[in-house]
C-alpha cells in the first residue's frame, strides 16, 4: 500500500534516492575535516614567521604533503556539498539553479586543482 497521494503518483514526484547519501557525505566530510583542519591550523601556526624555504622543506615530507592534500580536498568537497544544498533549497528557477550548481562544481574543482598543484610543486620542487 502506497502512502503517496494519487496526484503525486501521477506527477512522478517523490524521492530522488540521493538525499541520504548526500546527508552522509556531508557528515563524513565534516568528521574528516576536524583532524585535518586542526592539522592545517597547527601547520600554519608552526610556520608563522618562517621563510618560504622552511615551508617548502616541511612540505617535502610525504606525510605532510598527503595530509595537506587530504585537508584541502575534504574541505573543498564539504564546501561543495553544503553550497549545493543551499542552491537547491533557495534558487527556484531552473536556469539560475543549473548555472549556480555548475559554477559551484567548477569553482570547487578549480580550487582543488590549484591546491594540489601548489602542494605537488612544493613537494617535488627545490
Amino acid at each position: 500500500m502506497s502512502m503517496r497521494t494519487p496526484l503525486s503518483r501521477a506527477r512522478g514526484l517523490g524521492s530522488a534516492k540521493t538525499g541520504t547519501e548526500h546527508w552522509w557525505l556531508q557528515r563524513v566530510t565534516a568528521i574528516a575535516n576536524i583532524p585535518l583542519v586542526l592539522f592545517m591550523i597547527g601547520f600554519v601556526i608552526a610556520h608563522l614567521g618562517k621563510s618560504r624555504a622552511d615551508l617548502v622543506a616541511s612540505v617535502h615530507h610525504p606525510i605532510i604533503a598527503i595530509l595537506l592534500a587530504l585537508a584541502f580536498l575534504s574541505v573543498l568537497w564539504h564546501m561543495r556539498l553544503g553550497m549545493q544544498v543551499v542552491i537547491e533549497d533557495y534558487v527556484h528557477t531552473p536556469a539560475p539553479k543549473l548555472t549556480a550548481l555548475l559554477f559551484n562544481t567548477f569553482f570547487t574543482l578549480l580550487l582543488g586543482v590549484a591546491a594540489l598543484y601548489a602542494i605537488i610543486t612544493m613537494m617535488l620542487g627545490d
